[in-house]
């Protein structure tokens, strides 16, 4: 492989670009300041940002400096890329908060040791600028009738688009000129549906520093039908542990479609590309040990090697023969509260595997809930002492979550 970008483009990351044959000289030849921005909308990254990890530690790995940029400061507006309504507005604390969350989780992918890499927030310059002089220093550049081509504009034109959200591409074009300025990054980088935005930052630094920056696009996480991936039962797929378990994780890696195999194996896992291409390729049933490989891999890259043993061997115990159930994701029960009887939709709330019990009486009523083995069709089922064998009860949700519920 000449560079990351010969790595990029085999392992099939890249959608588009600018500059193309200067940025491509530029990867094989020097070594690069880029930036990736992460907005805290929620408390936990998810695995749509994973693949953006992945391609940021592709950079890295070939001597590349990445500024991982958390959006503060954007985030008070929300992005309205790929979005059918206004974002819900949130407040300071509550996005202070999930920028924590998200540096804490930064740090598995990226190595920031040594001035390896540089973790900013936007808020730090966006809060405190001053809007008028805002206006006249970077507005100026901005035509509104270019701006309403750009497809996170366009979409939503029918439906209304808020004023305080066509800021959205002026504030982000910002953030690209202050890493400029400030540490010399001349690339951004970002999933496909960034694209309007990331032209808008190159072409504000050139206009204003009269230097050239880049722009380079990745493929969104789909499945071979062009659906988004990352969907699960309980809502997106999170890499906090306690907003979707290593179990939970596992499994869906494990279910996923056969044509899908071969392209999560190369886009979220670091095994080279010959094993990748021969795991893919595997016919009828064996595609499965392609799986069992992806999702084992992809469990150790988010939860670490000892989490996606577990969660192999909690899977092999419930689908396989043999393994024990002891990695099988438990809840503990009072003997007490066994002997008394408990309501099925009350056993679930306390096992946590439904939010609330209108969740669970539309699970139940749509066939998505067995009991060691038994569908349960009575919302108003009552599990006593005879339904807990050996001490244990095993509930399944849906057809990939298994919970075991132990009397103790």
């Amino acid at each position: 492989m000449g560079s990351v970008y010969d790595v990029l483009m085999e392992r099939g990351y890249i959608k588009q670009m600018t500059h193309q044959e200067p940025l491509i000289e530029l990867l094989e030849k020097e070594k690069v300041t880029f930036y990736i921005g992460f907005d805290p909308t929620a408390d936990s990254l998810h695995v749509g940002h994973f693949l953006q990890l992945m391609v940021m530690a592709h950079m890295q790995k070939a001597g590349h400096k990445p500024v991982a940029l958390i959006g503060g400061g954007t985030a008070m507006v929300g992005d309205p890329s790929g979005k059918t309504d206004m974002r819900k507005l949130m407040t300071r604390e509550t996005i202070r908060h999930n920028a924590e969350c998200f540096k804490q989780q930064f740090s598995k992918f990226i190595d920031f040791s040594e001035d390896k890499a540089i973790m900013v927030d936007n808020s730090d310059w966006l809060l405190e600028l001053n809007y008028v002089d805002f206006l006249r220093e970077i507005g100026v550049y901005f035509s509104v009738n270019r701006m309403l081509t750009a497809e996170c504009y366009k979409n939503r034109l029918e439906k209304g688009l808020t004023f305080l959200e066509f800021n959205y591409m002026l504030m982000q074009a910002y953030d690209f000129l202050e890493l400029y300025r400030k540490y010399n990054c001349t690339i951004q980088l970002g999933g496909d549906d960034q694209w309007s935005n990331i032209l808008a930052g190159a072409d504000l630094i050139r206009r204003k520093e009269g230097a050239e920056a880049y722009g380079l696009t990745f493929t969104l996480l789909t499945t071979s039908e062009g659906k988004k991936m990352g969907k699960t039962e309980s809502g997106a797929l999170w890499l906090d542990a306690q907003k979707t378990t290593p179990h939970e994780f596992y499994q869906y890696w494990r279910n996923i479609n056969d044509p899908d195999v071969e392209n999560c194996l190369a886009l979220l896992t670091f095994l080279p590309m010959e094993e990748v291409r021969r795991l893919g390729r595997l016919p009828g049933e064996q595609i499965n040990e392609a799986k069992k490989v992806l999702a084992y891999e992809v469990t150790k890259l988010i939860h670490g090697e000892e989490e996606a043993q577990k969660a192999r061997a909690a899977a092999e115990s419930l689908f396989g023969s043999g393994g024990s159930m002891d990695n099988v994701p438990s809840t503990t029960l009072a003997p007490e509260q066994a002997q008394q009887g408990i309501g099925i939709l009350d056993l679930m709330l306390h096992a946590k595997l439904i939010a609330s019990k209108g969740e669970g009486r539309r699970l139940i009523t749509q066939g998505g809930v067995t009991v060691n083995g038994n569908k349960v069709t009575d919302v108003y089922l009552m599990l006593e002492d005879k339904d807990f064998p050996n001490g244990n009860l095993m509930i399944k949700k849906g057809k990939k979550i298994f919970h075991q519920i132990v009397v103790e």
